[in-house]
């Protein structure tokens, strides 16, 4: 039990980005997993044990070390525990279902080196802790769209993704719930230079406490999925629309701890001063003052070395300016625009606005 009342928590975590016999994926999934973990094992995030937080990474990404993984993780999560899996990688459909493609998968052979989905599903099943939570983020597009086929260069081929069924499978049972990143028929935005994917962006701004607007001190799972669900399409309007998938849940049960358990900086009464001391949450607010009509407005996105074209449109300047700068936080909006860029910018049009000439890039 944490010394807050929170009970343990444990988590398995999967990335694949380099595989073995089929075409690989951004770094940035390798990134993905790499810092949930370190989020969930932050003693100022989510504070599970770090010996808890169990990575697999490419060459370990294996079948049978993702199933021992599984295996493992149902010995050492009690009942009254919360247990997380990520995995960030491929997956195939066959037929009305699908597979966890592990990074020695082969086409050739996909049923004996792949993980269909009820022998994961029967893996999760495993897993006592009254509380488990399954996060997919897959079907990835790193900077343009791909290939929906999943290929060996030998004439075997596979659509890529996850079917409904398979999500459905995949969070049957009492506590148990699935978060992924798109539907079946969308891509998993990356963003050229991004260090995320645009859902593992938003996941972890959900678990490093922005989920918590209550300030409760911890992370629920409807809460979590409701500010992943807000946040992701303003990213990529209409192309991305994560879902949530639950048998029988009962309550908004709690995933993590909010800042180690602490108040959370995202509540409503202290959102206008510790939250101010990120630079992006600054800048964010003099530009809708500066610039109401957002990043159009006196051609500021354009001189800053951005490209309007890159950026999606919305009725309101905050909310433009919102999008903007999240898809800027991410590498995207341009070729030649940063964060620097902008600002330089802001402050050539404002050498007297106060909040200008204190803000440095992050």
């Amino acid at each position: 039990m944490n010394p807050t009342g929170y009970p343990q928590g444990h988590a398995l975590l999967i990335g694949v980005a380099n595989y073995q016999k089929v075409s690989g994926l951004p770094d940035a999934i390798l990134n993905d997993v790499n810092d949930v973990a370190a989020t969930l094992a932050s003693p100022k995030c989510c504070a599970y044990a770090p010996a808890n937080v169990v990575t697999l990474l490419d060459a370990d990404a294996t079948r049978a070390a993702v199933l021992k993984g599984l295996d493992e993780l149902a010995a050492r999560a009690g009942p009254d525990d919360t247990a997380c899996v990520f995995f960030s990688g491929h997956g195939a459909v066959v037929g009305n279902d699908s597979a966890l493609v592990t990074v020695d998968s082969d086409l050739a052979d996909f049923e004996n080196t792949s993980i269909g989905s009820s022998e994961l599903a029967a893996a999760l099943a495993r897993i006592k802790a009254k509380r488990v939570l399954v996060f997919i983020d897959a079907c990835h597009a790193g900077g343009a769209a791909i290939s929906k086929s999943l290929t060996d260069g030998k004439g075997h081929e596979f659509k890529t993704g996850y079917t409904q069924n398979t999500f459905a499978k995949l969070a049957v049972g009492s506590g148990r719930a699935l978060m992924a990143s798109c539907r079946a028929d969308e891509v998993s935005a990356v963003f050229t230079n991004a260090r995320n994917s645009v859902f593992t962006t938003v996941l972890l701004e959900g678990l490093r406490g922005a989920a918590d607007k209550s300030a409760s001190g911890l992370i629920k799972v409807f809460d979590l999925f409701n500010y992943i669900s807000e946040e992701v399409p303003k990213l990529i309007p209409d192309n991305q629309h994560p879902i949530f998938k639950a048998d029988d849940l009962e309550g908004n049960f709690a995933v993590a701890l909010s800042q180690g358990g602490k108040k959370s900086p995202y509540s409503p009464e202290t959102t206008g001063t510790a939250r101010e001391a990120d630079p992006w949450s600054v800048l964010e607010k003099v530009l809708v003052e500066l610039y109401p009509f957002g990043p159009k407005d006196q051609e500021v996105w354009s001189r800053a070395g951005g490209d309007l074209s890159r950026l999606q449109f919305h009725p309101t300047g905050q909310a433009a300016w919102h999008a903007a700068l999240r898809t800027l936080k991410q590498g995207g909006g341009g070729r030649n625009i940063n964060f620097g860029s902008l600002l330089k910018t802001a402050q050539e049009d404002f050498s007297n606005h106060p909040q200008l000439a204190m803000l440095q890039a992050p």
